[in-house]
């Protein structure tokens, strides 16, 4: 009896459609195995049927072939070569950033004065209305930098006549100590050098010696 070739659609039947599933997916599953076992293969197999229900073979442990799977999948979206669609967008970038980089170029020439031969009047307002609010910006900035600098220095000023005071507070004290030991030393030394002397008198009461003769 010659077999009929099947026909590559949905079997209707649902018999016929649960027969021929079992049958196919264990050919399925034998292959797998012969292939892991006769090539030294990884072979990992998942099959749901249409009710749900999971079928599975792998050579080795699921999970980590899984892992191994996505691993390689995403190293090969990286490596993917750009596509003819990014480039285009990639140069249009680039083209719009060379051109911002010019104006910006020209911009800086004009506020240095150079290059505006061919500016309008609006063009040279503009330039110098620019010019004003810069040098407004550096004087305020100037006048601020003067005004740390200044506190700085009186910050300093009065930690220098603070230490000032301490000092002279302190060998004041150290020089009036040392004038009053010198002055007490002093003292003792003309005591010692010039001793007590008694002075004797002769008291004599009467008349002279000639008038009694």
């Amino acid at each position: 009896m010659v077999r009929g070739k099947t026909q590559m659609k949905r079997i209707e039947n649902a018999t016929s459609r649960q027969v021929t599933f079992s049958k196919r997916r264990n050919g399925l599953l034998k292959k797998a195995f012969e292939l892991s076992v006769l090539c030294d293969a990884e072979v990992s197999l998942i099959i749901f049927s249409s009710k749900g229900k999971l079928y599975e073979f792998a050579s080795s442990n699921m999970q980590d072939t899984i892992d191994r799977y996505l691993t390689h999948t995403k190293d090969r979206i990286s490596n993917k070569p750009v596509s003819e669609e990014n480039m285009q967008h990639l140069k249009h970038e680039a083209a719009n950033m060379m051109k911002k980089i010019e104006q910006l170029e020209a911009s800086k020439r004009k506020l240095l004065g150079e290059g505006i031969g061919s500016c309008s009047i609006e063009e040279l307002q503009q330039i110098e209305t620019q010019l004003e609010k810069s040098v407004k910006c550096i004087r305020a900035r100037k006048t601020q930098v003067f005004k740390e600098q200044i506190e700085q220095l009186k910050q300093k000023e009065r930690a220098l006549a603070a230490e000032n005071k301490t000092l002279t507070e302190k060998w004041g004290s150290h020089e009036i100590e040392v004038w009053s030991n010198k002055n007490q030393e002093s003292g003792r030394g003309d005591e010692e050098s010039s001793p007590s002397s008694e002075v004797e008198t002769e008291l004599f009461i009467g008349l002279p010696s000639s008038s009694r003769k």
